[in-house]
């Protein structure tokens, strides 16, 4: 076995899912924080107004609206994420990229999906781009617990100890995201890092997409297509 071949079977693709892997900007974003502003207006007695600030204000803080009602306003984190995702007709929306589902295919190593999002959202939208063959496992928020907190990404301390959990080292993990905060914490953990642009080119703004020619050093790699990475 050459040792080229040795470094494709233990290589570990950790893919995010929204605007990683599909057009979520388009597909259930909105819909999402529509749904988590009124969640939090109808069970935290908030103002429209009221509840999108301290959906915001969550989201600046920890990463993720759902931390902030779980640590501060005692919502059970099943029911939010629950009602915040129901989002009908969502598998007509979820667009993907032919190229880069082929891209997947041919991709050597195991590959997982790693995602803030919960794991019935996950799997719709794996399910509606016809690709959840091609992983070997999905890591969704749910499963991101530590000593009973969840600790979503950024959190170093769960990326750190998700490479254990899938049995590898730490430096034979790839994490292909958009988000560019997760990569820099995974990159404070030894992990490759790769910044998929493909979504956020479709979105960006003028000032924004010039933003995002700049590979920051954390970054490994920066990436308008899946292909990319079988070079």
């Amino acid at each position: 076995m050459t040792t080229k071949t040795m470094k494709q079977r233990t290589r570990v693709w950790l893919f995010d899912l929204d605007d990683t892997l599909h057009d979520a900007t388009s597909a259930s974003m909105g819909e999402i924080r529509d749904a988590m502003g009124a969640y939090m207006a109808q069970h935290l007695g908030l103002s429209e107004a009221e509840a999108h600030a301290k959906r915001q204000l969550y989201w600046r803080r920890y990463g993720a609206t759902l931390l902030g009602v779980v640590r501060h306003d005692g919502v059970k984190a099943g029911h939010f994420l629950h009602h915040t995702h129901v989002l009908p007709g969502l598998e007509a929306r979820v667009r993907g990229h032919r190229a880069d589902i082929a891209a997947l295919a041919r991709l050597p190593g195991r590959r997982v999906i790693v995602t803030n999002a919960p794991l019935a959202y996950a799997v719709r939208v794996l399910s509606a781009l016809g690709i959840e063959h091609l992983f070997d496992g999905v890591v969704s928020i749910e499963d991101m617990r530590m000593f009973g907190h969840l600790r979503p990404k950024p959190d170093a301390r769960m990326l750190r100890q998700l490479p254990f959990k899938l049995k590898v080292h730490p430096a034979h993990c790839t994490l292909v995201e958009d988000t560019l905060v997760h990569q820099k914490a995974a990159r404070r953990v030894g992990m490759g890092t790769v910044w998929m642009q493909r979504w956020l080119a479709a979105h960006d703004g003028a000032a924004r997409q010039v933003r995002s020619q700049r590979r920051p050093a954390y970054v490994d790699r920066r990436i308008r297509s899946l292909r990319d990475l079988l070079r």
